[in-house]
């Protein structure tokens, strides 16, 4: 190297290299949400699509969630199921209480208006849009056991992709994914699905609860770790394993504003999004 080019300083390129991912455009590399029904999207502002996925029947997914932005779930066909867990990113051992959340805001269902509560009190994710009013957290989680019982066994080593997946077997790799385990399995909430409970207390499976192009949107009021599985719900009565493909839109929705509906649903959900609103002063 020459004295001239080892005296030459550094200076910024003539044309800076643009924020990643940019905030004022999308940054889906794949549009899948344009595969989407357009009645499912009312109220999304794809503008500021994050990034979008199709997760298969019997698949799982999960992703870290930030405070501000929301995912649009869209059952693709009839019949889906979401089984979902929550966790915050700031504190693991805070996650979605379902006893909680559901006596707090007194109920046996989430619809519209309704927040998933933490053992903290705090707000973790709010229900801002739903076309089914009932989404079921009671009903538990598939395990191998119960899989077997109903369905067989269908391994990878014979199936490949055709194999049978657990909804309980799907959670755990996905929280494994960061530093959880399977005694950090919590209850989780089943999206698209119905349970109720009867004069004698026994629960109630409402089959093809869900259509395709039905839809519930979460707003994640802190950051939060979100793991899903997509396989059948535990009580299904359906004898064939015939999980159903749901769609994901994620997008910037902004963190809840003073005049919420989820704000004004019930004084315990206020309270629960104020002490989430705290977090981030």
């Amino acid at each position: 190297m020459s004295e001239s080019q080892a005296s030459t300083p550094w200076t910024e390129p003539a044309v800076p290299v643009p924020a990643n991912p940019p905030q004022a455009a999308p940054v889906d590399a794949l549009p899948l949400w344009q595969r989407f029904p357009e009645a499912a999207l009312k109220g999304v502002d794809t503008s500021k699509a994050m990034w979008s996925e199709i997760v298969p029947g019997g698949g799982h997914w999960s992703w870290r969630m930030p405070r501000g932005s929301a995912i649009r779930f869209v059952a693709l066909e009839d019949g889906a199921n979401v089984s979902a867990v929550l966790y915050s990113a700031l504190e693991k051992l805070e996650r979605y209480n379902m006893p909680d959340s559901l006596k707090a805001q007194h109920t046996a269902h989430y619809q519209a208006g309704h927040v998933l509560m933490s053992d903290m009190g705090r707000s973790l994710a709010s229900v801002t849009a739903d076309s089914l009013g009932w989404h079921d957290p009671l009903g538990a989680l598939l395990d191998n056991e119960r899989m077997a019982l109903k369905y067989g066994e269908r391994r990878y080593e014979d199936a490949r992709n055709g194999m049978y997946r657990s909804g309980k077997d799907g959670l755990l790799i996905e929280i494994g994914k960061y530093g959880l385990s399977k005694r950090d399995l919590i209850a989780p909430v089943n999206l698209f699905s119905k349970v109720s409970v009867d004069a004698q207390g026994r629960f109630q499976f409402a089959a093809n609860h869900a259509k395709a192009g039905d839809f519930v949107e979460l707003r994640f009021d802190m950051d939060v770790i979100f793991a899903i599985s997509t396989a059948p719900h535990a009580l299904d009565p359906n004898p064939a394993y015939a999980p159903k493909k749901v769609g994901l839109l994620a997008w910037r929705c902004g963190a809840a504003p003073a005049n919420d509906a989820c704000r004004a649903f019930r004084p315990e959900n206020a309270r629960a999004l104020h002490n989430s609103d705290v977090l981030y002063l």
